[in-house]
């Protein structure tokens, strides 16, 4: 199916971006080997051997390490990556304002869950409020956001939209986990960060009014990553009682074997350009490559898929990662678990931000609303 027209604009915007990271990725390697380059040599920082860790991680609603007034100076990956992010913050921003859709009033509560050694994670929970409710309280998920590992957060306005508009519409109460990003904190930082706020809401049940019988998992994108390695992890240490997983556009195999560049094509994005971007979120996010193997890096290449929870996958035509999403619902229905697969046609990764505009991007929401229902089972 054709491209839809909606996003001709934008991907004229992004396909520049791809160009222009390409090229100034040259002109490094290039600078690296002149032999007259003044000054010292620049740090290896991310996709390099060995990047230095930065700061500790200071919830702040936005998902990244922030710097206080002790830290030392930055270097210049640690400054790029800083402006990057707040460059993505931004657009998150206009897209909101231009072509997205703002979430309804609930109630929110800041909560800070500490992770045996590792940093401490925020997450907000975003509570319904639809009057009394029931005996013994309403379905729960654990969310994460998308960012391919190094940008986004809780604090996106887009992100918080959607955790408002799925609470309300859903009348689930979402708990939004705040993890830490890479390179800062790779693999597996962000896991265990995962795990621990999943054991934080079993036992915190009571006190948020949720029903420890009707809680489940979601994701997207990365963040769909860590949902369907918090099910593996979750089966493997607690067993706690998942009902679903509900992973959007997710990446599951970070070897990359998955990838479906034909979806590249209607895109003008030549494949090369594609595949150096889609290796770049491994490089980041892992400590070492070899990681990528994995189950709880690639949840498609765990060994055993038995007793996940039921799943529900949405991806995009116009997608690389489709290929990833179609597999991980083969791999679960081999292991006899509950999965379907839903591809969208003529839409991107990104669609479920363009709400406000996007028929497509409102039809996904009601499909996400209706999966999350199922908890009220």
């Amino acid at each position: 199916m054709d491209l839809d027209p909606f996003f001709e604009e934008r991907l004229r915007v992004h396909r520049k971006y791809l160009f222009d990271q390409a090229l100034g990725s040259v002109r490094s390697r290039l600078s690296a080997l002149w032999p007259f380059a003044k000054g010292p040599a620049p740090a290896m920082g991310m996709g390099g051997g060995g990047s230095a860790k930065t700061t500790a991680h200071k919830p702040k609603g936005t998902g990244s390490a922030a710097a206080g007034d002790s830290d030392p100076p930055l270097g210049p990956h640690a400054r790029a990556r800083a402006r990057h992010r707040k460059a993505a913050l931004a657009w998150d921003r206009r897209e909101l304002h231009k072509v997205g859709m703002a979430g309804p009033p609930v109630r929110t509560t800041e909560h800070v869950v500490e992770v045996d050694g590792r940093p401490a994670v925020q997450v907000r929970v975003y509570h319904p409020d639809r009057g009394d409710p029931p005996v013994h309280g309403l379905p729960g998920v654990v969310s994460f956001f998308g960012g391919a590992f190094r940008i986004g957060g809780i604090g996106y306005p887009t992100t918080d939209a959607a955790h408002r508009r799925r609470a309300h519409d859903a009348g689930v109460v979402v708990a939004a986990v705040d993890y830490a990003l890479a390179p800062e904190y790779p693999y597996p930082v962000a896991v265990e960060q995962a795990y621990a706020a999943l054991e934080w809401l079993f036992a915190s049940v009571d006190d948020l009014g949720i029903d420890r019988r009707r809680i489940g998992v979601a994701g997207t994108s990365a963040g769909a990553n860590l949902a369907a390695a918090l099910t593996l992890v979750n089966r493997d240490r607690a067993r706690h009682p998942l009902r679903l997983q509900l992973l959007e556009v997710p990446v599951v195999d970070l070897t990359g074997r998955h990838l479906d560049l034909r979806a590249t094509r209607p895109l003008g994005i030549p494949r090369f350009i594609a595949l150096r971007e889609l290796r770049s979120v491994a490089r980041t996010y892992l400590a070492d490559p070899r990681q990528a193997r994995e189950a709880y890096a690639s949840p498609l290449l765990a060994a055993s898929h038995e007793g996940l929870p039921p799943a529900v996958i949405l991806t995009a035509e116009h997608d690389p990662l489709r290929g990833d999403g179609d597999a991980y619902g083969a791999a679960l229905r081999r292991a006899g678990v509950d999965a379907s697969v839903v591809r969208y046609q003529g839409v991107t990764h990104d669609t479920p931000i363009f709400a406000g505009a996007l028929p497509a991007a409102r039809r996904w929401h009601d499909d996400v609303v209706a999966a999350l229902r199922r908890l009220h089972a």
